[in-house]
């Protein structure tokens, strides 16, 4: 065993020694359930999510660590109520991997990740699942369950040929909402069109849920950046018109070149 290892073993022992500490200390900690959880290691997640996107090792590091505490605390929960424990957890998911990986753990052989992802849905389906597309949590956002749903019908091969018939798609879908009269299938066929955009970025390699939150974090940048240019020179931001206001978010445009 590495030095690396040991130290890692230690750590996560450590972890698990402080957890027991708390429950049985802590009047916060000792009144917590999985359901007053919950919404917190949603944000927890989020929080890691943004130091992602933001590159930031050092908050990556702690948010990390939040979420290794929520899964620690989950896991003693069910030690207590006799429903699960950590040693039940890491034992499924460690037979889980070595099961869906038989090019690693067998005889299976693959040529790339994409044989990779198609063995993955096979073995669930072997699995007892009905549907490739059960796999994908009710309460995801809309677009990231688009393009997982989308993900899972590739990985059994409902997936089209080329970029161009996905883009053909795509304007297809364009044309149908532009033509829409009706208020109430017009929102169908925009959701037509939202649908067939994330598959087009999926087929091409772009994560549409990252894409937008950097368009999101830099229309979210220069908005700010603008407020404090129309300060900077004396005026007042609400009173401007659009074309007062898009000449600040050029100027903005330009300085961040």
């Amino acid at each position: 065993m590495s030095e690396q290892h040991q130290k890692s073993l230690d750590a996560f022992q450590r972890l698990l020694n402080i957890m027991e500490d708390l429950r049985e200390k802590c009047p916060w900690d000792r009144k917590q359930t999985i359901h007053s959880l919950r919404t917190l290691t949603i944000e927890e997640t989020y929080e890691l999510s943004d130091a992602i996107l933001q590159e930031n090792w050092e908050d990556i590091e702690g948010e990390l660590g939040d979420l290794f505490l929520h899964l620690v605390f989950y896991a003693k929960i069910g030690e207590e109520q006799k429903q699960t424990d950590v040693a039940q957890i890491l034992d499924r998911i460690c037979e889980k991997l070595i099961h869906r990986h038989p090019h690693i753990y067998s005889d299976v052989e693959v040529a790339d990740e994409e044989d990779v992802k198609k063995n993955w849905e096979k073995l669930k389906l072997k699995e007892g699942r009905k549907s490739v597309l059960e796999g994908v949590p009710q309460s995801l956002p809309a677009m990231v369950k688009a393009y997982r749903m989308q993900e899972k019908a590739k990985g059994v091969g409902f997936e089209f040929d080329t970029q161009e018939d996905v883009w053909a798609k795509v304007q297809e879908e364009l044309q149908e909402f532009a033509s829409e009269t009706q208020a109430e299938t017009r929102e169908a066929e925009f959701g037509d069109v939202l649908f067939a955009l994330i598959n087009y970025a999926r087929f091409t390699g772009i994560n549409p849920e990252d894409a937008l939150e950097k368009t999101n974090i830099k229309f979210k940048r220069r908005f700010q950046a603008m407020e404090s240019l129309a300060e900077q020179q004396h005026l007042d931001f609400t009173s401007l018109s659009l074309a007062e206001q898009d000449q600040l978010w050029n100027t903005v445009k330009q300085q961040e070149k």
